[in-house]
């Protein structure tokens, strides 16, 4: 990998927002308009109990007029929060397990050309669901708003936007990888150790960026609302089967919900580490695996370029110098911060406000098992800590 932003643009990775897609429209033209228009007026929609209809009498659109990747993406967007919404609506029991063909298959389609699943993913509301207030202001969350909201007031902008705060933060540490390599690659422990120093730094900087959430988004809204339309229909009790999309397939399918583990960001940070997740539980290895295939596949293609590319522990180990291992360890240090504190999120955001939804009433077996799980189907907090535990074994000379 050379020493330039040519070989990261390949990958769909700009070089402000690294794998967040940069400046992403906001409206698409005549007939798809129909779509924003449902998208924008969500949670008033579902509150009436009109979403359901509005969708059935979509008319079947043809994806062909849909160029660019931008346009893509915002359809790829939009038609997953009206899926989510469709199937979910009001949250209760009333889940609906058939999606009609005239939202099913244009959304499979674009889907395909995108090489993104049918269902709503981190690459859309996370990474292209996104303006700036001010267009020549700063990219901070008082300048900020996402382009589509669930039920849930603003738990929705304060869940995607710091999300991806935190993953533009550490996305400035991509910068260092191609120095990185070469640094491996001539022998330069110099600039190897100054480009460590810089991505251990942006970590840090990404964990603090990371305690804005409880700034932002309230648990129970959380918890009680917002989760519920991220979830998917594979490892859910609620959904056995999958769904079916209708004129797609004949047989439902299982997609898993929206999901950090979706963010290229820290894999891409675990390869280049040699943090080895397949050495962990295989279960988290597994999932982690299967989550790269819900990535956009430019970002797929980075992470394996970064896989084949030297490997960056093997060169610490052999120099056997105590203060390169040191900054080294540094990086692992920063990336088992961040998954401490993904957990302690977790156990506020998910465990406590299921205990105490399930000491308010005693809970069908379906929905308590749904409760201990992440959107993507996961055990979330078994999961969780698995995959800190792995990156903390990857210290070197360890105590």
């Amino acid at each position: 990998m050379e020493n330039s932003w040519k070989i990261i643009e390949e990958y769909h990775i700009d070089e402000d927002v690294g794998f967040a897609l940069p400046n992403p429209l906001e409206e698409l033209p005549y007939p798809y308009d129909a779509w924003i228009s449902i998208a924008k007026n969500l949670p008033v929609l579902i509150k009436n109990d009109e979403l359901r209809t509005k969708v059935e009498k979509l008319p079947m659109l043809s994806i062909d007029d849909l160029q660019g990747h931008k346009s893509q993406r915002l359809a790829h967007l939009v038609l997953g929060y009206i899926i989510m919404a469709y199937v979910w609506n009001q949250g209760d029991e009333d889940i609906c397990k058939v999606l009609p063909s005239n939202i099913a298959v244009p959304y499979c389609k674009i889907s395909e050309k995108l090489g993104l699943p049918p269902i709503l993913v981190y690459a859309d509301c996370v990474l292209a669901n996104w303006k700036k207030k001010d267009p020549h202001g700063p990219m901070t969350y008082e300048n900020m708003d996402i382009l589509f909201s669930f039920p849930g007031g603003d738990c929705s902008k304060g869940f995607f936007l710091v999300s991806l705060l935190v993953e533009i933060t550490a996305s400035s540490a991509i910068k260092a990888i191609p120095t990185i390599f070469n640094a491996v690659q001539h022998q330069d422990q110099d600039t190897l150790q100054q480009a460590l120093r810089d991505i251990a730094s942006h970590l840090h900087r990404a964990l603090e960026v990371f305690h804005q959430i409880h700034e932002y988004v309230d648990p129970n809204l959380f918890f009680n609302v917002l989760r519920i339309y991220l979830s998917g229909w594979k490892g859910n009790p609620l959904l056995p089967e999958g769904l079916l999309y209708e004129g797609v397939w004949d047989t439902p399918k299982k997609f898993a919900g929206g999901s950090a583990a979706q963010s290229s960001i820290f894999q891409c940070f675990d390869v280049l580490l040699g943090i080895q997740q397949s050495a962990g539980e295989v279960s988290a290895a597994e999932f982690l695996q299967e989550m790269r295939t819900y990535m956009l596949p430019a970002h797929q293609n980075f992470l394996h370029s970064l896989e084949s590319g030297p490997s960056l522990r093997e060169f610490v180990l052999s120099k056997g110098d105590a203060s390169l291992q040191a900054t080294y360890n540094e990086c692992v240090k920063a990336m088992v911060s961040l998954r401490s504190y993904h957990l302690q999120i977790v156990t506020k955001y998910v465990l406590i406000p299921a205990n105490q939804q399930s000491k308010k009433n005693q809970t069908s077996k379906e929905s308590s098992e749904l409760e201990s799980k992440g959107t993507g189907g996961t055990n979330l907090m078994y999961f969780l800590k698995t995959v800190r535990d792995t990156t903390e074994k990857a210290l070197l000379n360890r105590d």
